[in-house]
Protein backbone atom coordinates (compact mmCIF):
# COMPACT_ATOMS: atom_id res chain seq x y z
CA UNK A 1 0.00 0.00 0.00
CA UNK A 2 1.29 3.53 -0.91
CA UNK A 3 0.25 6.50 0.18
CA UNK A 4 0.67 10.22 -0.99
CA UNK A 5 0.11 13.68 0.47
CA UNK A 6 -0.38 17.27 -1.36
CA UNK A 7 -0.65 20.82 -0.07
CA UNK A 8 -3.18 22.59 -3.37
CA UNK A 9 -0.81 25.26 -4.91
CA UNK A 10 -3.56 25.34 -7.31
CA UNK A 11 -7.02 27.28 -7.22
CA UNK A 12 -10.20 25.93 -8.84
CA UNK A 13 -9.31 22.71 -10.08
CA UNK A 14 -10.71 19.56 -10.16
CA UNK A 15 -9.48 16.92 -7.94
CA UNK A 16 -8.97 14.08 -10.32
CA UNK A 17 -7.26 16.63 -13.25
CA UNK A 18 -4.89 17.60 -10.00
CA UNK A 19 -3.79 14.29 -9.15
CA UNK A 20 -3.56 12.85 -12.60
CA UNK A 21 -0.75 15.46 -13.35
CA UNK A 22 1.44 14.77 -9.48
CA UNK A 23 0.44 10.72 -10.07
CA UNK A 24 2.16 10.54 -13.58
CA UNK A 25 2.32 7.17 -13.53
CA UNK A 26 -1.42 6.99 -13.36
CA UNK A 27 -3.97 7.55 -16.22
CA UNK A 28 -7.07 9.78 -14.80
CA UNK A 29 -9.29 6.81 -15.36
CA UNK A 30 -7.12 4.93 -12.41
CA UNK A 31 -7.84 8.78 -10.16
CA UNK A 32 -11.10 8.67 -10.42
CA UNK A 33 -10.84 5.45 -9.51
CA UNK A 34 -9.60 5.43 -6.58
CA UNK A 35 -11.45 8.45 -5.60
CA UNK A 36 -14.89 6.30 -6.48
CA UNK A 37 -13.70 3.85 -4.25
CA UNK A 38 -12.87 6.12 -0.86
CA UNK A 39 -8.77 6.28 -1.49
CA UNK A 40 -8.84 9.85 -1.65
CA UNK A 41 -9.65 12.71 0.52
CA UNK A 42 -9.33 16.59 0.82
CA UNK A 43 -9.08 18.00 4.13
CA UNK A 44 -10.05 15.04 5.62
CA UNK A 45 -13.03 14.46 3.74
CA UNK A 46 -13.91 12.02 1.04
CA UNK A 47 -14.71 13.73 -2.30
CA UNK A 48 -15.84 13.31 -5.93
CA UNK A 49 -14.43 14.04 -9.26
CA UNK A 50 -15.89 16.64 -10.44
CA UNK A 51 -14.84 18.34 -6.88
CA UNK A 52 -12.58 21.54 -7.51
CA UNK A 53 -9.42 22.34 -4.74
CA UNK A 54 -8.18 25.20 -4.04
CA UNK A 55 -5.06 26.55 -2.72
CA UNK A 56 -3.80 25.09 0.39
CA UNK A 57 -6.24 22.18 0.77
CA UNK A 58 -4.20 19.28 1.85
CA UNK A 59 -4.99 16.11 -0.28
CA UNK A 60 -4.27 12.31 1.18
CA UNK A 61 -4.18 9.09 -1.31
CA UNK A 62 -4.34 6.00 -0.71
CA UNK A 63 -3.20 3.05 -3.81
CA UNK A 64 -4.13 0.02 -2.28
CA UNK A 65 -2.22 -2.74 -2.62
CA UNK A 66 -2.12 -4.36 -6.17
CA UNK A 67 -3.68 -7.68 -6.79
CA UNK A 68 -1.00 -10.77 -7.77
CA UNK A 69 -1.34 -11.72 -11.35
CA UNK A 70 0.17 -14.98 -12.27
CA UNK A 71 1.81 -14.28 -15.31
CA UNK A 72 3.09 -17.81 -17.02
CA UNK A 73 5.83 -19.16 -18.90
CA UNK A 74 5.39 -18.91 -22.88
CA UNK A 75 7.46 -20.84 -25.47
CA UNK A 76 7.71 -17.64 -27.58
CA UNK A 77 10.40 -17.02 -30.81
CA UNK A 78 12.93 -14.68 -29.00
CA UNK A 79 16.00 -13.44 -30.72
CA UNK A 80 18.68 -13.91 -28.11
CA UNK A 81 21.82 -11.37 -29.29
CA UNK A 82 24.06 -12.57 -25.85
CA UNK A 83 23.47 -14.89 -22.84
CA UNK A 84 25.11 -15.47 -19.84
CA UNK A 85 24.75 -16.48 -15.78
CA UNK A 86 24.02 -12.54 -15.22
CA UNK A 87 22.35 -11.09 -18.02
CA UNK A 88 20.70 -11.91 -21.29
CA UNK A 89 20.33 -9.33 -24.24
CA UNK A 90 17.37 -9.53 -27.14
CA UNK A 91 16.53 -7.87 -29.89
CA UNK A 92 12.84 -6.96 -29.83
CA UNK A 93 10.46 -7.34 -32.79
CA UNK A 94 8.22 -4.28 -33.62
CA UNK A 95 4.58 -5.23 -31.90
CA UNK A 96 6.12 -6.79 -28.49
CA UNK A 97 4.84 -5.68 -25.43
CA UNK A 98 7.49 -5.69 -22.78
CA UNK A 99 5.86 -6.60 -19.71
CA UNK A 100 2.18 -7.80 -18.95
CA UNK A 101 -0.08 -4.94 -18.40
CA UNK A 102 -4.25 -4.98 -18.52
CA UNK A 103 -4.83 -6.14 -21.61
CA UNK A 104 -1.56 -7.51 -22.20
CA UNK A 105 -1.10 -10.36 -19.53
CA UNK A 106 0.09 -13.04 -22.18
CA UNK A 107 2.50 -12.80 -25.42
CA UNK A 108 5.02 -10.40 -23.58
CA UNK A 109 8.73 -10.59 -23.73
CA UNK A 110 8.21 -11.37 -20.05
CA UNK A 111 5.83 -14.46 -20.98
CA UNK A 112 8.75 -15.59 -23.22
CA UNK A 113 12.00 -14.94 -20.85
CA UNK A 114 10.04 -16.84 -18.07
CA UNK A 115 9.84 -19.96 -20.42
CA UNK A 116 13.36 -19.26 -21.47
CA UNK A 117 14.99 -18.43 -18.24
CA UNK A 118 13.01 -20.65 -16.35
CA UNK A 119 13.61 -18.84 -12.36
CA UNK A 120 16.74 -17.64 -13.50
CA UNK A 121 15.49 -13.97 -13.37
CA UNK A 122 15.80 -10.98 -11.01
CA UNK A 123 13.18 -10.59 -8.69
CA UNK A 124 13.77 -6.44 -7.76
CA UNK A 125 10.82 -5.18 -10.39
CA UNK A 126 7.87 -7.78 -9.22
CA UNK A 127 6.08 -10.77 -10.78
CA UNK A 128 4.96 -7.96 -13.61
CA UNK A 129 8.86 -6.99 -14.77
CA UNK A 130 11.57 -9.95 -13.64
CA UNK A 131 14.52 -8.60 -14.75
CA UNK A 132 13.49 -5.49 -16.67
CA UNK A 133 16.26 -2.89 -16.18
CA UNK A 134 14.95 -0.55 -18.77
CA UNK A 135 11.88 -0.64 -21.44
CA UNK A 136 11.75 0.07 -25.23
CA UNK A 137 7.78 0.64 -26.43
CA UNK A 138 5.85 -1.79 -28.20
CA UNK A 139 6.29 -0.81 -31.39
CA UNK A 140 10.05 0.47 -31.19
CA UNK A 141 12.49 -2.26 -32.40
CA UNK A 142 16.03 -3.33 -31.24
CA UNK A 143 18.43 -4.08 -27.98
CA UNK A 144 17.29 -4.58 -24.73
CA UNK A 145 19.21 -6.03 -21.34
CA UNK A 146 17.71 -8.23 -18.93
CA UNK A 147 19.13 -9.02 -15.22
CA UNK A 148 19.24 -12.63 -14.29
CA UNK A 149 19.89 -11.85 -11.02
CA UNK A 150 19.45 -9.22 -8.56
CA UNK A 151 23.23 -8.28 -8.27
CA UNK A 152 23.08 -7.84 -12.06
CA UNK A 153 20.00 -5.88 -11.74
CA UNK A 154 21.22 -3.52 -9.01
CA UNK A 155 24.14 -2.56 -11.29
CA UNK A 156 22.81 -2.33 -14.68
CA UNK A 157 20.23 -0.09 -12.59
CA UNK A 158 22.74 2.22 -11.53
CA UNK A 159 24.59 2.40 -14.54
CA UNK A 160 20.99 3.34 -16.13
CA UNK A 161 21.16 6.02 -13.59
CA UNK A 162 24.40 7.56 -14.08
CA UNK A 163 23.85 7.60 -17.43
CA UNK A 164 27.33 5.42 -18.42
CA UNK A 165 24.76 2.58 -19.99
CA UNK A 166 24.91 3.72 -23.21
CA UNK A 167 22.07 3.46 -25.50
CA UNK A 168 21.49 4.44 -29.61
CA UNK A 169 18.50 4.65 -31.70
CA UNK A 170 18.17 5.06 -35.51
CA UNK A 171 15.02 7.24 -36.13
CA UNK A 172 13.58 8.03 -39.19
CA UNK A 173 11.38 11.25 -39.20
CA UNK A 174 9.54 13.27 -41.52
CA UNK A 175 11.12 16.38 -43.12
CA UNK A 176 14.54 17.43 -44.09
CA UNK A 177 16.73 18.49 -41.13
CA UNK A 178 19.09 20.62 -42.59
CA UNK A 179 21.89 20.39 -39.95
CA UNK A 180 24.20 17.43 -39.11
CA UNK A 181 24.17 16.91 -35.80
CA UNK A 182 22.02 18.64 -32.77
CA UNK A 183 20.86 18.47 -29.10
CA UNK A 184 17.26 18.73 -28.12
CA UNK A 185 17.20 19.81 -24.57
CA UNK A 186 13.74 20.35 -23.60
CA UNK A 187 12.01 19.01 -20.42
CA UNK A 188 9.39 15.80 -20.65
CA UNK A 189 6.00 15.47 -18.77
CA UNK A 190 2.41 14.07 -19.48
CA UNK A 191 0.63 15.68 -21.99
CA UNK A 192 -2.56 17.03 -19.81
CA UNK A 193 -4.99 17.08 -23.35
CA UNK A 194 -4.06 13.40 -23.32
CA UNK A 195 -2.56 11.56 -20.72
CA UNK A 196 -1.44 8.81 -23.15
CA UNK A 197 1.08 11.10 -24.62
CA UNK A 198 4.36 12.47 -23.18
CA UNK A 199 4.83 16.35 -24.44
CA UNK A 200 7.58 19.39 -24.18
CA UNK A 201 6.29 20.98 -20.92
CA UNK A 202 7.24 23.30 -18.07
CA UNK A 203 4.82 21.85 -16.31
CA UNK A 204 5.12 18.07 -13.64
CA UNK A 205 8.10 17.48 -15.82
CA UNK A 206 11.44 16.42 -15.89
CA UNK A 207 14.90 16.78 -17.47
CA UNK A 208 15.09 15.19 -20.99
CA UNK A 209 18.24 15.26 -23.36
CA UNK A 210 18.50 13.49 -26.96
CA UNK A 211 21.65 14.52 -29.47
CA UNK A 212 21.66 13.43 -32.95
CA UNK A 213 23.17 13.71 -35.57
CA UNK A 214 22.14 12.68 -39.38
CA UNK A 215 23.20 9.91 -41.30
CA UNK A 216 21.23 10.44 -44.49
CA UNK A 217 18.83 13.03 -45.89
CA UNK A 218 16.10 11.44 -48.49
CA UNK A 219 13.54 13.81 -50.37
CA UNK A 220 10.75 14.35 -47.58
CA UNK A 221 12.69 12.17 -44.98
CA UNK A 222 15.86 12.34 -42.47
CA UNK A 223 17.36 9.38 -41.00
CA UNK A 224 18.90 10.14 -37.15
CA UNK A 225 21.21 8.77 -34.82
CA UNK A 226 19.90 9.34 -31.32
CA UNK A 227 22.10 9.10 -28.29
CA UNK A 228 19.49 9.21 -24.99
CA UNK A 229 21.29 11.80 -22.04
CA UNK A 230 17.97 10.70 -20.10
CA UNK A 231 15.27 8.14 -20.98
CA UNK A 232 12.02 9.73 -20.20
CA UNK A 233 8.60 7.95 -21.78
CA UNK A 234 8.49 8.67 -25.81
CA UNK A 235 11.55 10.46 -25.63
CA UNK A 236 12.81 10.06 -29.17
CA UNK A 237 9.61 10.42 -30.17
CA UNK A 238 8.01 13.61 -28.43
CA UNK A 239 11.28 15.52 -29.44
CA UNK A 240 11.40 14.67 -32.82
CA UNK A 241 7.37 16.10 -32.12
CA UNK A 242 8.69 19.27 -30.44
CA UNK A 243 10.93 20.29 -32.87
CA UNK A 244 8.66 19.30 -35.83
CA UNK A 245 10.14 16.34 -37.22
CA UNK A 246 7.79 13.84 -35.97
CA UNK A 247 8.73 9.92 -36.76
CA UNK A 248 7.74 7.81 -39.37
CA UNK A 249 4.83 5.74 -38.97
CA UNK A 250 4.15 7.20 -35.13
CA UNK A 251 0.47 7.42 -35.03
CA UNK A 252 0.56 9.64 -31.89
CA UNK A 253 2.73 12.17 -32.38
CA UNK A 254 3.05 12.41 -36.56
CA UNK A 255 1.32 11.78 -39.41
CA UNK A 256 -0.22 7.80 -40.15
CA UNK A 257 1.85 5.12 -41.35
CA UNK A 258 3.78 4.50 -44.33
CA UNK A 259 3.63 1.82 -46.28
CA UNK A 260 1.32 0.54 -44.35
CA UNK A 261 3.47 -0.21 -41.53
CA UNK A 262 2.30 -0.22 -37.63
CA UNK A 263 4.37 1.69 -35.24
CA UNK A 264 7.41 4.36 -35.22
CA UNK A 265 10.11 3.73 -37.18
CA UNK A 266 12.46 3.63 -34.07
CA UNK A 267 15.22 0.99 -33.39
CA UNK A 268 17.46 0.56 -30.60
CA UNK A 269 20.57 -0.37 -32.97
CA UNK A 270 23.46 -0.35 -30.00
CA UNK A 271 23.66 -0.19 -26.38
CA UNK A 272 26.75 -0.78 -23.98
CA UNK A 273 27.72 -0.99 -20.57
CA UNK A 274 30.48 -2.83 -17.75
CA UNK A 275 29.59 -6.30 -17.47
CA UNK A 276 28.02 -6.54 -13.34
CA UNK A 277 30.48 -9.28 -12.76
CA UNK A 278 33.45 -9.06 -15.29
CA UNK A 279 33.99 -5.51 -15.08
CA UNK A 280 34.44 -5.94 -19.05
CA UNK A 281 33.19 -2.95 -21.25
CA UNK A 282 30.52 -4.70 -23.41
CA UNK A 283 28.98 -3.20 -26.51
CA UNK A 284 26.28 -4.92 -28.90
CA UNK A 285 25.15 -3.49 -32.26
CA UNK A 286 22.16 -4.66 -34.72
CA UNK A 287 20.71 -4.85 -37.89
CA UNK A 288 17.96 -2.71 -38.86
CA UNK A 289 14.65 -5.08 -38.94
CA UNK A 290 13.48 -5.21 -42.68
CA UNK A 291 10.43 -3.24 -43.18
CA UNK A 292 12.67 -0.55 -41.94
CA UNK A 293 15.42 -0.81 -44.51
CA UNK A 294 12.89 -1.73 -47.03
CA UNK A 295 11.67 1.73 -46.16
CA UNK A 296 14.95 3.45 -46.63
CA UNK A 297 15.36 1.77 -50.00
CA UNK A 298 11.91 3.28 -51.21
CA UNK A 299 12.59 6.41 -50.20
CA UNK A 300 16.28 6.36 -51.85
CA UNK A 301 14.27 5.20 -54.93
CA UNK A 302 12.50 8.23 -54.86
CA UNK A 303 15.43 10.66 -54.50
Amino acid sequence: MEKFSFISEVDSVRIDKYLSDQLEDYSRSAIQKLIEDGHVFINEKSCKSKNKIVINDVIEVTIPKAKEVEILAEDLDLDIVYEDSDLVLINKANGVVVHPAPGHYSGTLVNGLLFHCKDQLSGINGVIRPGIVHRIDKDTTGLLVVAKNDKAHQNLSEQLKDRSLKRVYYALVHGVINHRTGVIDAPIGRDPKDRKRMTVTSKNSKEALTSFEVIESFKNYTLVKCKLKTGRTHQIRAHFKYIGHPLVGDETYGPRKVYGQTGQMLHAKEIGFIHPSTNEEMRFETELPIFFEKALNNFRNQN
